[in-house]
């Protein structure tokens, strides 16, 4: 599958997240935000967060200031997103999406091309490095997509966040919104250690961490 590279309309792209999105992140599911100092404004730089629900990415992207948004990117499966053309509008022109083809992977042709574009021009990308959504609440195994990435941007800081909640909010494979009082917990950022491994294991060791700091109430 051949991924074209579109931009988000910028000022439409700020209308939809000021009166939809964030109205509704914020109401419906009552965030309480830990860190968010430790966003970057500027890139490029590469946030690394667990995967539970499509709520992830909008929830992360109203943390920015609107003015922002123009750069923030999420890195998403163009397999998922781009099969319905009105999903693949809405993904494209007002979420922002980079779409990679997850067949290609292992290919002569490298997916995570237009990522690398991207932080080349400057911008913010969202990556889940689980792949597709998890278990609600639960850590899946990181794939190493990351890591070539912080590998070829040594210098773009990597902020980890971890998210509770928006699994039980919308679950993987349901349609109906449950509204849940869900958290986020930004981490500090760090840059490439000098081996895959060694980033591997710092990233889910800080992933563990921030989960930990986010304590589930006992009814859960």
């Amino acid at each position: 599958m051949e991924c074209v590279e579109t931009k988000p309309y910028g000022l439409l792209r700020q209308l939809f997240f000021a009166l939809v999105v964030r109205p509704f992140t914020l109401v419906a599911l009552g965030l309480n935000v830990r860190g968010s100092e430790r966003l970057p404004f500027r890139g490029p730089a590469i946030i690394v967060a667990n995967h539970n629900s499509h709520l992830d990415t909008l929830a992360l992207m109203t943390l920015f200031p609107l003015s922002v948004l123009r750069i923030v990117r999420p890195v998403a499966a163009a397999d998922y997103f781009l099969k319905n053309k009105y999903v693949a509008w809405l993904a494209l022109r007002l979420i922002g999406i980079i779409p990679i083809a997850r067949a290609e992977i292992g290919h002569k042709h490298d997916p995570l091309e237009p990522c690398y574009r991207a932080l080349e021009r400057g911008e913010i990308l969202i990556v889940f490095p689980e792949g597709s959504r998890g278990e609600p609440e639960r850590l899946g195994k990181f794939k190493t997509g990351v890591a070539h990435l912080a590998e070829k941007f040594a210098h773009a800081p990597v902020i980890p966040v971890f998210m509770h909640g928006m699994g039980k909010a919308l679950p993987r494979g349901e349609a109906i919104f449950v509204p849940f009082f869900c958290d986020i917990c930004v981490g500090e950022p760090f840059t490439w250690p000098g081996d895959r491994k060694a980033f591997m294991d710092h990233m889910e060791e800080t992933m563990k961490d921030l989960a930990g700091q986010l304590q589930p109430p006992e009814w859960e």
